[in-house]
């Protein structure tokens, strides 16, 4: 038996039965193969295997083995230039350009965020250890450029988990979108979850049981007509979340 792919829940993340979870964070991976990992004892949380009903939390670690060998797959520390705003003992604040993928993963296994962390911050202990996702509290799309915030130990991770949780922490962000508003500001509070006829997309959903909550703040900055220029405040931190939120408006 050998491991898959991990996954470390997110600070912010609520309570969540394990199939959902992973139905929400791999890629191209239906229900049906879910299940079958799962009833097949292939899917372990905090060192053992665990049901589908299992409620997921912050920090725990899922572990989805295969019982084919995988390729060899190591993460490397590589000398990619970093945007630093800012940096003390704690934590260290990046600027992540577009198109940088965040941590290694899917075919992404050099020239991530975390290929330049670990170069970067090599003799920090947590950074020695290597992994595929030492010191991130949070993440944002390849795509989308902005800041993240790393903590450089344990305790400082801790820290930022704890302020993601309960909230404290405010992210903003600003889009360009499709299209003209006809408020100025607003508010869009929906769940979200993948669009079953299309895994690889999110989807809006209007009841309560599909899905978990999403609250979007908008605020409209310049209107240019063809498309506006928005920004946009998070409650939630939901895959893909301006993108659909701003799409259902």
């Amino acid at each position: 038996m050998f491991l898959y792919t991990e996954i470390v829940v997110d600070a912010g993340q609520q309570p969540l039965r394990l199939d959902r979870f992973l139905a929400d964070r791999l890629e191209n991976a239906s229900r049906t193969f879910i299940k079958q990992k799962i009833d097949e004892g292939l899917v372990w949380v905090g060192g053992k295997p665990c049901k589908a009903s299992y409620l997921v939390k912050p920090g725990e670690c899922v572990q989805v083995y295969q019982l084919q060998e995988p390729r060899a797959i190591e993460v490397l520390p590589e000398p990619i230039p970093l945007d630093i705003v800012y940096e003390d003992e704690h934590i260290l604040v990046v600027n992540k350009p577009a198109g940088m993928v965040v941590h290694p993963g899917h075919g992404h296994f050099s020239g991530t965020l975390i290929n330049a962390l670990l170069y970067y911050l090599r003799e920090e202990p947590l950074f020695r250890q290597g992994g595929l996702r030492p010191g991130l509290a949070h993440r944002i799309d390849k795509d989308t450029s902005g800041l993240l915030v790393v903590g450089k130990s344990e305790a400082a991770m801790s820290g930022l988990g704890e302020q993601f949780l309960a909230h404290t922490v405010h992210r903003t962000y600003v889009a360009l979108v499709w299209g003209q508003f006809r408020e100025r500001e607003g508010t869009v509070d929906t769940n979200l979850a993948r669009d079953p006829s299309d895994r690889q997309r999110m989807r809006v959903f209007l009841d309560e049981e599909t899905g978990k909550r999403a609250i979007t703040h908008w605020r409209l900055l310049r209107d240019y007509t063809l498309v506006s220029l928005v920004e946009c405040s998070l409650e939630t931190g939901r895959m893909h979340q301006i993108r659909v939120h701003m799409q259902y408006l």
